[in-house]
């Protein structure tokens, strides 16, 4: 019960077939509110679809997705063009967008310091831009263009790519700006599908360093064991028919793996002399 209250998110018999192909039956799992997920499995076996379906862009065949109440789900997916479609902005007006309420803030705080400086020094609106200017530093009003500059420039974009319109930006700097909007956005689960495939070195490094002190969920798909190993703490394990959990973040996840499967592999081999014993006896 407790487990069920501190999950953001929770899958109950998931399952997805198209026509008479399951690409996966009966998966159940959580991601606790703090939780830092790496999801692994061969290729084919129905990643992708699994996350497409939490971001709800796909619905499943079978089963339930539950979230907690109020959480904001944030999709980095592989190719970004279809985020990005019919948009027109600049990579520094989509950057800008996900502030859009403490840029409204800022333009009446300006009305209200300009009706002041021309001696308005009334109660009612000393009382509106005290409460206003309150909110607006709650809000982060101070420290937006910072975390603007901050997020792109970690993600490998120059100053002189701000005023680029997206458009005109290659596929994998699409991919980045579709991420660097997403930290921005600061979702309460952050869904990232091979979130380094478009970062150099010191992007990944960057974004490792963003990741980990994240204040929230994340969800990761990733071929890079060496990010994994530096971000997740869990691991999801996907095989057709469930979702193996392990403690720890990659290398604990391959050494529980070996341990995990060696046990079984024992337990087998002393089921099978057992049912030769007694099959022999009764013969």
């Amino acid at each position: 019960f407790w487990n069920c209250l501190m999950s953001i998110l929770s899958i109950s018999n998931l399952g997805q077939s198209y026509g008479d192909f399951d690409v996966f039956l009966g998966l159940t799992a959580s991601i606790q509110n703090d939780g830092k997920v790496g999801l692994v499995g061969p290729n084919g076996i129905g990643k992708t679809t699994l996350l497409r379906i939490l971001a709800g862009l796909d619905v499943s065949s079978a089963g339930s997705v539950n979230f907690a109440q109020g959480t904001r789900v944030g999709y980095l997916r592989q190719e970004a063009m279809e985020a990005f479609a019919q948009r027109e902005n600049t990579l520094l007006a989509e950057m800008l967008t996900v502030f859009g309420d403490i840029k409204g803030q800022e333009a009446r705080l300006n009305q209200l310091q300009e009706s002041m400086a021309r001696g308005d020094a009334s109660d009612a609106l000393l009382a509106e831009y005290s409460t206003l200017h309150e909110a607006y530093e709650l809000a982060g009003g101070y420290d937006y263009e910072v975390r603007i500059d901050q997020v792109l420039h970690g993600l490998g974009f120059s100053k002189h790519d701000w005023q680029t319109p997206l458009n005109v930006l290659s596929g994998g700097q699409k991919t980045r700006a579709l991420l660097a909007r997403l930290l921005l956005e600061k979702p309460d689960l952050l869904i990232l599908d091979e979130p380094t495939n478009h970062l150099d070195v010191d992007a990944v490094e960057w974004l490792e360093g963003a990741l980990k002190i994240w204040d929230g969920a994340i969800l990761i798909v990733s071929h890079d064991r060496y990010f994994l190993d530096r971000v997740v703490n869990v691991i999801w394990e996907l095989d057709w028919q469930r979702i193996e959990t392990y403690r720890g973040n990659y290398s604990h996840y391959v050494k529980q793996r070996e341990e995990r499967h060696a046990r079984r592999l024992a337990e087998y081999e002393i089921q099978q002399e057992f049912i030769e014993k007694h099959l022999g006896k009764a013969r």
